[in-house]
Parts: structure tokens; sequence; C-alpha cells
């Protein structure tokens, strides 16, 4: 007799894209006609830097070769002058280039953790974040924030409430997604003073550092003193140069036992994206203003969704300080069932409505997905404002209009 066919356990626990997991709706609700407008997924719309597009397009190779598997030395050289920037000493070996920052994080967790190693990650979380602890057989442990306070860091004894003698590192991401918060330099000591009396690593997601709005300085990982050879720092192009789909991020750390693990994983895998890796370089120098002008349009849209949605009667945000999200709570039992209704039952009509659609509808992340404790984030969403303003005013405009459709229902 003939055994049935199984998937891996890991991949029966491997949670669905709270981001993408509608995504089937969305697809069904455009087949009908229907504008989606998407504050779901953090995909800029802002142009990729002109300098940048013009690599690709001029690419002379006669050969699409592999590249080294810690990716070209020019780029990671470049990429040392970029960290300067930011008070972050660094040299080209310190660097590790990847496919994405996802890449960095997966990589990171299979050279540090073994199987049954635990994590401590302050939730909501980037959701992805317990799928790459799945992939390396670890365990998410949450120490929760929440919305009421601003989602800042919990007290010191909250984490050693977590430490056991399987935890081995923290995992933070700042500015985080999805809530847009922004530690700040006690938060920084805290979580140093934490991972050098546990001897834990300390995984430090810092994609979004440039998009910050306040005044605060940004702390990095790299700027906490007596921990070097415990961080491990997690980047990407994607965010900053509105970069994507060309899967480029970095593995940067000063262990050196970390770094020659994680290359085993890089020489496994042969090579990050090459065509990737010329459209990186080139978007590092001569993009200043580019830099200038994306984050100011950043700031408005960031004041139209914050402004707009706290005047949506039962919804409530904090002012997020960094990247380009927030969590908002809506005055709903079920925000994924609400999310959902929105793009399979719902559409708005009005004059305002393009002649050439149905209706329109907007499509968010439910937030309980960012959490590993079950039920909370239940009546909460992740929002990305990454429209530009007029679309974001009027994906509000509707959403307000749905939610009185469906408490009325």
């Amino acid at each position: 007799m003939s055994k049935s066919l199984a998937i891996s356990q890991r991949g029966i626990e491997m949670p669905a894209s709270p981001i993408r997991k509608l995504a089937p709706l969305a697809y069904a609700a455009k087949d009908r006609g229907v504008k989606v407008y998407h504050l779901n997924i953090g995909q800029p719309d802002l142009p990729t830097p002109q300098k940048a597009l013009d690599v690709l397009k001029n690419i002379d190779r006669t050969t699409l070769e592999y590249s080294p598997s810690q990716g070209y030395r020019s780029l990671r050289e470049g990429l040392v002058n970029y960290y300067e920037r930011y008070q972050i000493k660094l040299s080209p070996d310190d660097i590790i280039v990847t496919a994405g920052g996802s890449e960095a994080v997966l990589f990171a967790f299979l050279s540090c953790l073994n199987p049954g190693d635990e994590i401590i990650v302050p939730e909501p979380a980037y959701a992805n974040y317990m799928s790459f602890a799945i992939a390396a057989g670890a365990v998410i442990r949450s120490v929760t924030t929440t919305i009421e306070e601003g989602f800042c860091l919990p007290k010191v004894e909250k984490f050693e409430e977590l430490i056991n003698e399987r935890t081995k590192a923290i995992l933070i991401c700042n500015p985080n997604n999805p809530t847009g918060y922004l530690y700040t330099q006690k938060e920084m000591n805290q979580i140093r003073d934490i991972v050098k009396k546990y001897n834990l690593f300390l995984f430090s997601d810092e994609v979004y550092r440039e998009f910050i709005y306040t005044g605060s300085p940004y702390i990095s990982a790299m700027h906490l003193e007596g921990i070097e050879q415990h961080v491990v720092l997690i980047d990407s192009v994607s965010k900053r140069y509105s970069e994507c789909g060309i899967r480029i991020g970095a593995l940067i750390s000063k262990n050196q036992a970390v770094k020659d693990t994680v290359m085993k994983f890089c020489q496994a895998r042969l090579s990050p994206p090459l065509i990737g890796q010329l459209v990186a370089e080139a978007s590092i120098e001569g993009t200043e203003q580019y830099s200038r002008e994306m984050y100011d349009e950043y700031v408005e849209r960031r004041k139209a969704l914050i402004d707009g949605l706290n005047r949506i009667d039962g919804c409530y945000t904090p002012v997020p300080m960094g990247a380009f999200y927030t969590v908002a709570k809506l005055p709903v039992e079920d925000a994924e069932d609400f999310c959902a209704w929105c793009l399979r039952d719902f559409a708005w009509k009005d004059e305002k409505t393009p002649a050439n659609c149905t209706g329109e509808t907007v499509m968010m992340a439910p937030a309980a997905g960012f959490y590993s404790t079950p039920g909370l984030g239940r009546n909460e969403v992740r929002l990305a404002y990454v429209l530009n303003k007029d679309d974001i005013r009027r994906s509000l405009f509707i959403l307000g209009k749905a939610l009185e459709q469906y408490n009325a229902r």
C-alpha cells in the first residue's frame, strides 16, 4: 500500500502573509472593474532614481555572469560610504550583499540559531520574521507593545520574563514595520544592556532609516557600544530608492564567525542578483536630491493619512515617527473580515469614481497577522502611505463609507 504524499510540518506551520493573503479577492474585484486602492503593501509608487534606470537600460555586458557570493566589492565599498553618512563605520568585508533584506534575515537566523532556540521580538512585527523563524526551526517569543501606549517598548522586566536557557537573540525593526515607531536612545540602551547581560545576538532591521519624521536622532544598533560582536544589521535598498524588484539587501556584522557562517549559505545560493547590484550601486552616490524630494513627499503623505484617518468616526492611530506605515484601530470586531468584505462585497461609486470603473474600494492588511499572540490586533489594520496624496485622501473617504455600510448591515 502506497503512503499518501504529505507536505512538511514546517510548511503546515508557515503562516500566510497578512499583506498578500487577500490578494485573490483583490484580483477578483479588479476583474469586476473595481478600482482598488492598495494601502496593504509597502510598495512605493515613486520612480526609481533616473541614474539607476539609465544603468539598467545601458548594460553593455555580453555575459551576465555569477557575481561573488558576498556581492561585488564595488557595491560594498559604495555601501561603506553610504553608512558613513549615518556614523556607522564599516569595512567592505563587514557587508554581505543578499537577495533583499528578507534573505539577510533568513541567513542571520540560519547562521546564529539552532532548532528550538528562541528570539524575543516586540510585537506587532513584520510578519515574515515568523516565517523565517519557522524555516530555521527557531521560536518567536513576543513582548507586546500596544496602540494605547503608542507602541513604545515595554520595560526591561517584560523582556526578562521571557529569557531562559533557550533564548538566543532579540530582533528589532527600527524604524518599525508595521507601526512606524522609532526607538529612543533610552530604549536602545535598554536593549543593549539586555543583550550584554544575557549574551544574546541583536538582529536589527533598519531598512527604513531614511524615513524618520522627528527631531529625535536615528540610533542604529551599530551605534551601541559594548555589543559590537553581538549585532547583525539587516538592510535593503528596496524602500529608499524605490527598488523593491531588484532584490538587493545586505547583512552586516563585525562578528567574523557570523560572517564566515553566513557565507556558507551565500555560496549555496551561488550569488546575489547581478543586475540588481549594478542598479543598487548606481543609486548610492549622486541621488541626494532624489532622497530629499522622496522624504518631503512622505512627510506630506503621512500627514494626509494620519489626519484623515483620525477624523473617521471610531478610528484611531498614533502618529508614526518613521517608515511609511501605521497601525490603526477600526470600529469593527474583526478587521480581517472587514478587509475581505471591502474587496468582496463593497464598491463605492459617486461622481468622482472614474468612468471606466464599476466602483472603488480599499485594500488593507489585517494587523492580527503581525502579532504572534493569538487574539491581539483583531480590530486593527496596517496601512502603508505609499500612494499619492490625492489617492490617500480618496481611499480614506472610501474607507469611511465602507465602515458605515459594514456596521449598518
